[in-house]
C-alpha cells in the first residue's frame, strides 16, 4: 500500500464503494485500485462456493492490472473514469488470455488471443478484470444453470434463480465482487437478472456497444452494462461503447455520449406497460411496482396505461430465438451433442424447421413492430414496466412449478418485446415481494436515449429509496 494512504477499516465498505466515490479516492490517494480490487478478489472468492458466480477467478491478472493503474493514477494519468475499478465478465464474450466456454462443454478450454471490442475497449479505459461469470449453455435461457459449470443461486435466497443468462454477473454485483459487470441481453439476459437479484441493468440501444463475432441469435442480442446503481451503469456503459469497424452490424453512425441529464422526468409523460404479450403478471409484483408509480408524482409527471403495439410478441420472438438456436446448434459437430442442454436442442430443432418464407415474414412483422413501437416513442417521454412478470422461482426449473408455462420466454414477457425493437431499457430495484425477493422496475426509451433513459433510473433510485434503503442494506454474504 502506498504511503499516504488511509485505509478503510470494514472491507465489507470497500465492496459497496460506487465507481465515482472510487475514483475520487483514488484521486485523492485514501485508496488505491490495489487494494480495491483485492477486497473485490476476497469478495469473488467468498461467495463463489456459495453461490457459483464465477468460472473463473483470476487473482493474478488482476492484481497486475491493478498495480498498472494505481500507478496512472499517482501520476495524475488515469485513462478513464473506469480506470482501476474491478470488473467482471460474462464467459460469453472473448477475453485475451482467459478461456471462454460459453457455458458448454462442447467448446475448447484454450486461452483465446483477442479481446472482444466491449472488452478491449473496457481494458484500454483501465477497469480491471477480476474474473468470468457464469452463463447457460450458449446463453439460451433466462435461468443460469449448465452441465458445465452447475447451479448459480439467488444470494437473496440460494434456493431461487437469480434469473438468466446473465445470472453469474448479477450474483456478483449483488454481493459486492466487483462494481461493472458486463453481461448480455437477447430476451432479457441483463434485466431479469437484475429485477431477480435487486440491481440495476441497461439494455442498451442496439448498436450502442459493439459486438464481434456476432450472435447467432442475431439483431436481438444486445450486450450491456450490469452494477449495482445507474450512475455506476452510465460510466461502465460510456467505458464499453464506440464505433468499431468489426460489428458490420452497429451501422456507420454514431450515437450521442452518455452523461448526466437533469430533470427528465419533470412534467414528462410517461406509458406504463402492464399487460405481458405472454403469461400473467403476478399479482404481488405489480402491487409493488404500482407502489412505485406514486413517485412519478413529485416529478410533476403524468403516467397512463398503455398497450404494446403490434401482435403475437411470443411467437415472432420465438421464430426469431429458435433460428438463432438452430443457427448456434450448426457450428457443434453433431458427435459432439450428446451432453447439450436438452432444452436448447429442444427449441433448436424447432427452429430448423421454419421454412425461409416463415422467416421472411418474422423480418418483416419484426420491422413493423420496431417503427410502432418508435412511434409509440414519440408519443411518450418514457415506457415503465415491471422488470419481470414473476419473482425469482426455485433453481433448476425452467419455469415455475405449477405455472402451466413450458418456456422461459413465456414468463419473460416485459423483456423480450424491447430486445424486437432495440430500445434502451433500464431495471433497477423498486421493493421486495412479500416473500422477501426483490422486484424490478423498467424504464424504457426511443432508441438513442440511452443517457435519459439513465437519468430517468437515476432519478427514480432516490426516489424509491424508501422502498429499497432495507434491502439494499443487507449483507447477502
Amino acid at each position: 500500500m502506498p504511503n499516504g494512504l488511509s485505509p478503510i477499516a470494514d472491507a465489507d465498505d470497500l465492496c459497496r464503494l460506487a465507481a465515482a466515490e472510487l475514483s475520487a479516492a483514488y484521486r485523492a490517494e485514501s485508496l488505491s485500485p490495489v487494494e480495491v480490487t483485492l477486497a473485490a478478489l476476497d469478495r469473488a472468492e467468498a461467495i463463489n462456493p456459495l453461490f457459483n458466480a464465477f468460472t473463473m477467478i483470476d487473482r493474478k491478472g488482476a492484481i497486475e492490472a491493478a498495480g498498472a493503474s494505481e500507478k496512472r493514477w499517482r501520476a495524475g494519468e488515469p485513462l478513464s473514469a473506469a480506470d482501476g475499478i474491478p470488473t467482471t465478465l460474462k464467459d460469453i464474450v472473448w477475453v485475451e488470455g482467459w478461456s471462454v466456454r460459453y457455458g458448454s462443454r462442447t467448446t475448447t478450454s484454450a486461452a483465446y488471443d483477442k479481446d472482444a471490442p466491449a472488452v478491449a475497449l473496457l481494458r484500454r479505459a483501465g477497469a480491471v478484470f477480476i474474473g468470468q461469470t457464469t452463463t447457460p449453455e450458449f446463453g439460451w435461457k433466462a435461468i443460469t444453470d449448465s452441465g458445465l459449470c452447475g447451479i448459480t443461486r439467488n444470494p437473496w435466497n440460494a434456493q431461487k434463480t437469480p434469473g438468466g443468462s446473465s445470472g453469474g454477473a448479477a450474483v456478483a454485483a449483488a454481493t459486492g465482487a466487483g462494481v461493472f459487470h458486463l453481461g448480455t441481453d437477447g430476451g432479457g439476459s441483463i434485466r431479469i437478472p437484475a429485477s431477480f437479484t435487486g440491481i440495476a441493468g441497461l439494455k442498451p440501444t442496439f448498436g450502442r456497444v459493439p459486438a464481434y463475432p456476432s450472435s447467432a441469435f442475431g439483431t436481438v442480442a444486445h450486450i450491456g452494462p450490469m452494477a449495482r446503481t445507474a450512475l455506476d451503469l452510465s460510466v461502465m456503459a460510456g467505458a464499453m461503447s464506440g464505433r468499431d469497424i468489426s460489428d458490420w452490424q452497429q451501422g456507420v453512425g454514431t450515437l450521442a455520449p452518455l452523461g448526466r441529464i437533469e430533470e427528465v422526468l419533470r412534467g414528462a409523460r410517461i406509458g406504463y406497460w402492464s399487460k405481458p404479450p405472454s403469461g400473467a403478471l403476478d399479482p404481488g409484483i405489480a402491487a409493488v411496482v404500482s407502489h412505485a408509480l406514486a413517485c412519478f408524482d413529485a416529478f410533476g409527471a403524468t403516467v397512463e396505461p398503455i398497450d404494446l403495439p403490434g401482435g403475437d410478441l411470443l411467437d415472432l420472438f420465438q421464430h426469431h430465438w429458435f433460428t438463432g438456436a438452430a443457427a448456434r446448434l450448426a457450428l457443434v459437430p453433431p458427435s459432439e451433442r450428446a451432453g447439450i442442454d436438452p432444452g436448447f436442442l429442444e427449441i433448436a430443432q424447432a427452429g430448423a424447421a421454419f421454412d425461409v418464407h416463415t422467416l421472411v415474414a418474422a423480418q418483416l412483422e419484426r420491422a413493423e413492430f420496431g417503427a410502432a413501437m418508435d412511434r409509440l416513442l414519440d408519443d411518450y417521454d418514457f415506457i415503465v414496466s415491471p422488470g419481470t412478470s414473476i419473482p425469482a422461482f426455485d433453481v433448476g426449473l425452467e419455469v415455475p412449478l405449477g405455472s402451466g408455462l413450458s418456456r422461459w420466454i413465456e414468463w419473460a414477457a416485459f423483456s423480450y418485446p424491447i430486445n424486437l425493437s432495440q430500445q434502451p431499457a433500464c431495471v433497477i430495484p423498486c421493493g421486495m415481494t412479500e416473500a422477501g425477493l426483490p422486484v424490478g422496475f423498467q424504464i424504457i426509451g426511443a432508441r438513442g436515449d440511452d443517457a435519459r433513459v439513465l437519468s430517468a433510473a437515476a432519478d427514480l433510485e432516490a426516489a424509491f429509496v424508501p422502498m429499497t434503503h432495507a434491502f439494499r442494506q443487507k449483507d447477502l454474504v
